[in-house]
């Protein structure tokens, strides 16, 4: 029987360990500024500088044949004077192929690597959604996912509570 090959290389017990990237998309996106039109008027007339907070989490679904779907969501929110200006939400996706990696190795992956990949697209997404919604462009700042899942082991060795960065 021949033995299956797969994106030029030889699949089988003794292959090398392998991470492909196949498919970066858009699950989900969202945008509400639930305080236009009168919100426009407010930041004009304001001398209170806008508030934002950044809620970031991440999940991993096993789809099978060492297929991983990783999750990056990111909700921003910005209010000024305790109303709501903007919401905007992105849910951003990758396919990946995880296979011959320990487990340490494996979690490791899919709690750093993985969204580390991801942010750079899920940034570009709230970028575009905050300036087409009418608002002053906003950039998010980098994020160290590798410090965040160091952190996550850290709490979980601990017997602390994990935070939700790989929920």
């Amino acid at each position: 029987m021949a033995e299956v090959i797969a994106n030029g290389q030889a699949s089988g017990p003794a292959s090398q360990p392998q991470l492909m990237l196949q498919k970066i998309y858009v699950k989900d996106v969202s945008f509400e500024a639930p305080n236009a039109p009168q919100i426009f008027q407010d930041v004009g007339e304001l001398n209170e500088a806008p508030q934002v907070q950044l809620n970031l989490t991440q999940r991993a679904t096993g789809l099978g044949n060492d297929m991983y779907e990783v999750v990056l969501s990111l909700t921003l929110t910005c209010t000024v004077n305790d109303r709501t200006a903007y919401l905007a939400e992105v849910h951003q996706a990758g396919l990946f192929g995880i296979a011959g990696f320990s487990e340490s190795d494996h979690a490791g992956i899919i709690g750093s690597y993985c969204p580390n990949l991801l942010f750079p697209y899920a940034r570009q997404v709230i970028s575009s959604l905050v300036q087409e919604g009418g608002f002053p462009p906003f950039l998010l700042q980098p994020i160290n996912f590798e410090a965040l899942y160091a952190e996550q082991q850290r709490r979980v060795a601990g017997g602390g509570e994990a935070p939700t960065l790989n929920s």
